[in-house]
């Protein structure tokens, strides 16, 4: 799907104007120019379908009513291509397509700095397809295990959000796809739709996003990131120096920055309230497993916590001694 993502990109650009320009004469000369990347788009994502299905299924199952938070195909797609020539040449092989093919959709892909470049939402806004693929794999697993009796309780997460339009976008493809496999399927299932708030601009338009979002879940491993600037695959280098000089008190990355981060944290709980009475709080990631933080999540109207499970003892302590203190 993704070699062949780029020239189906250009296959619906192309079609957009045709369609703009009320040129439809050219129609078919467009769908044979492109074929075959259009087909292969479209395969790679009826092949996808099943297993999502299956893999959702098996989580509302194991749940038994829990809510499950989905957070929709998030990485940036040059991690699913192959770097070493081995492996591009088995890839050009099984695809029937040219060596210097793969090498060139890999080196397209290739972005300086890819975990703020083309994934999460914006990934979802270039491919409807993939989001509409991933949506209809979930409500169409829900509404199965639903009929046999257990409750589901789905919550699509959109991760990478920034401007309300991009939730709105995504949020409309959802909705839509709901309504179809509801009324496919003879039945329906409740869910919610929300994002993360994992980037500065998030959470100062809080009460912009609030409007279309049902709930927030703070990812603040990103947001730690964007927030101070800092890598925290390469902040290793230089963190115990700045802790041992004082300039941070302890590790942002494993205890939340509370006085920077989490102050955009605080921004973004009072506006999403004024933008959405009732809004679902919550945090992802390892900082949902720390005790100082499961603290201050707790002080600003935090909902919930979510962690490694090997963390979640250590996290259930924590909010509760919160809860007393």
């Amino acid at each position: 799907m993704i070699m062949f993502a780029g020239e189906y990109a250009e296959y619906k650009a192309e079609l957009a104007e045709l369609v703009e320009n009320s040129n439809r004469a050219d129609l078919a000369d467009l769908n044979i120019k492109y074929k075959d990347p259009k087909a292969h788009f479209e395969s790679a994502l009826k092949k996808l379908l099943p297993h999502q299905r299956r893999d959702f299924a098996g989580m509302f199952k194991a749940l038994d009513g829990l809510p499950a938070t989905i957070r929709l195909l998030d990485p940036p797609l040059h991690e699913f291509l192959p770097h070493d020539a081995a492996s591009q040449r088995d890839l050009a092989k099984k695809l029937g397509v040219s060596l210097a093919s793969i090498k060139k959709r890999v080196e397209d892909l290739h972005e300086f700095n890819p975990m703020l470049g083309h994934r999460g939402c914006r990934l979802g806004i270039s491919y409807p397809e993939v989001t509409e693929m991933q949506a209809r794999a979930i409500f169409e697993a829900a509404v199965q295990v639903q009929k046999k009796g257990i409750e589901v309780n789905p919550e699509l997460m959109v991760p990478l959000v920034g401007f309300s339009n991009e939730l709105e976008l995504q949020v409309e493809v959802i909705h839509r796809v709901a309504k179809e496999v509801f009324a496919a399927k003879g039945s329906k299932v409740k869910y919610l739709v929300g994002t993360m708030i994992e980037i500065p601009r998030a959470a100062l338009v809080a009460d912009e996003i609030a409007k279309t979002a049902q709930f927030f879940s703070f990812g603040t491993n990103d947001l730690t990131q964007t927030a101070l600037g800092m890598s925290r695959d390469d902040s290793g280098s230089f963190l115990p120096n700045y802790v041992e000089l004082d300039i941070l008190s302890q590790n942002p990355f494993a205890s939340i920055d509370q006085s920077g981060v989490g102050q955009l944290m605080e921004i973004a709980v009072k506006k999403g309230k004024k933008g959405r009475r009732g809004i679902k709080l919550g945090i992802c990631g390892e900082h949902g497993g720390e005790p100082e933080s499961v603290k201050f999540c707790h002080k600003i109207g935090l909902n919930y916590v979510s962690c490694s499970p090997y963390r979640v003892p250590t996290a259930r302590l924590a909010a509760a001694q919160a809860a007393v203190s």
